[in-house]
């Protein structure tokens, strides 16, 4: 069992609870067009925000969930693993950064350092399982600011009328 690894996972979950019934200010400023990059298409906050909600949800649907599946499975290379986290996840953690998010592109960087001090498969799993439970959670956050309402501007043609 690696310490590097205990210690990640409690940060995690100690994240996750932080945020389990509160708004991350970062994610309340994004949703209210206070993006510390300025990023965003001819001043606008909208393209920016949804970036943040497409990384939230591929980072723990897609990739983390992908992490988990594969560590299950015994034959599973632990050094592969570990630089395809680098590689792949280390850049979306970048790009959290980007969409106005740099603490939680922070506690990503952090993940992926952990991940690549894990020890054996199981013990990514652990601090795997961490992470996507944080990252589910970030989501739901950022989709709580979304403005899904500005959708009832593009109705598709076979349910024009609702």
């Amino acid at each position: 069992m690696s310490n590097t690894v205990d210690d990640m996972i409690a940060v995690l979950e100690a994240e996750r609870e932080a945020i389990w019934l509160t708004i991350p200010d970062e994610v309340a400023a994004l949703g209210r067009g206070e993006v510390p990059r300025g990023t965003g298409a001819r001043g606008q906050y909208l393209s920016t925000l949804m970036f943040a909600e497409g990384e939230a949800r591929t980072l723990s649907d897609e990739m983390l969930w992908g992490v988990i599946q594969v560590c299950e499975i015994e034959t599973s290379d632990l050094a592969t693993l570990q630089s395809i986290i680098k590689q792949i996840i280390g850049y979306k953690a970048d790009f959290f950064d980007f969409v106005g998010l740099p603490h939680a592109a922070s506690l990503i960087h952090a993940y992926v350092a952990a991940a690549c001090a894990a020890e054996s498969l199981q013990d990514l799993h652990r601090l795997t399982s961490a992470a996507i439970s944080y990252a589910n959670r970030l989501h739901m956050t950022v989709d709580a600011v979304y403005p899904w309402a500005l959708g009832n501007a593009f109705p598709r043609k076979d349910r024009a009328v609702v």
